[in-house]
C-alpha cells in the first residue's frame, strides 16, 4: 500500500509558512496563518471526493448540481491538530469530528495516547486525519490504525503543515494507504526528533506551553 505526498506550493500557503515559520510571530499570528495553511491544504485534500447528482431550485428556473457522496470524519490528532479543526467545519460543515489524543514521550519519542474518541463505524466514510507536524510518524501510524480497526477504508487523506523525510518512510515501512497533503517536506530530524527548520513545537505556539 502507498504513502502519496502532494505537496500543495499555492503561494498562499506559502505566504503563510513563512509566517508560521518565523519565532517572532506571535500565538495569536500563529493560530490565524496556520488556520489559513489548514483551510487551503484541505481544500486540496478533498479535490478527489466523490460527489453526486441533484437538482435544484434557483430563482429563476432548475438547475443541475453536486453535492458531496458521503460527508466526511475529520479527525484532528491532539492537541496540535485542533489549529485545523476550524477550517475543516468551514468547508464541511456536516463532517463528524473525531478526536484522538496523543503525546509523545521525550526520551523514547513514541507516541503516549491518552484521548480516543470516534464514531463506532467508519466503514465508507471518507477519513481526513488533522496533525500539523508528521515527525517521526508514531502518532500518525497509532492514529491510522485506530481508524483501520473503525472499518476506515483506504487511502486515509492526511493534512499536515510540515512533514519530515524520517516519519514519511517511517509510514511506508509499516504498509498503510495514506496521501498526505504538505506545506513542505523539510529537510530532516533533529536529535530531539524536531523537524528541521521545522517551526517548533505546533501545540505550544497555538496554546502556549504547558506548565
Amino acid at each position: 500500500m502507498p504513502v502519496r505526498v502532494e505537496v500543495v506550493s499555492h503561494p498562499l500557503v506559502q505566504d503563510s509558512l513563512a509566517r508560521v515559520r518565523d519565532k517572532s510571530t506571535p500565538n495569536a499570528l500563529f493560530r490565524q496563518e496556520l488556520e489559513r495553511i489548514g483551510l487551503l491544504l484541505l481544500v486540496e485534500a478533498t479535490r478527489r471526493f466523490g460527489t453526486t447528482d441533484i437538482t435544484v431550485e434557483t430563482p429563476l428556473t432548475v438547475a443541475a448540481g453536486k453535492m458531496l457522496a458521503t460527508q466526511p470524519v475529520v479527525i484532528p490528532v491532539l492537541r496540535a491538530g485542533l489549529g485545523f479543526v476550524q477550517a475543516a467545519q468551514d468547508l464541511m460543515p456536516n463532517a463528524d469530528v473525531g478526536f484522538i489524543g496523543i503525546s509523545r514521550d521525550e526520551e523514547t519519542f513514541q507516541p503516549k495516547p491518552y484521548v480516543n474518541k470516534l464514531p463506532e463505524t467508519l466503514a465508507g466514510r471518507p477519513c481526513i486525519v488533522l496533525d500539523p507536524m508528521l515527525a517521526t510518524g508514531g502518532s500518525l501510524s497509532h492514529t491510522c490504525r485506530l481508524l483501520l480497526e473503525r472499518g476506515a477504508g483506504g487511502p486515509i487523506t492526511v493534512v499536515c503543515a510540515l512533514a519530515a523525510p524520517e516519519g514519511i518512510a517511517y509510514l511506508e515501512s509499516v504498509g498503510l494507504d495514506l496521501l498526505i497533503y504538505t506545506a513542505s517536506v523539510d529537510e530532516r530530524l533533529n536529535e530531539h526528533a524536531f523537524i528541521v527548520p521545522g517551526l517548533g513545537d505546533a501545540g505550544d505556539r497555538q496554546f502556549g506551553a504547558p506548565h
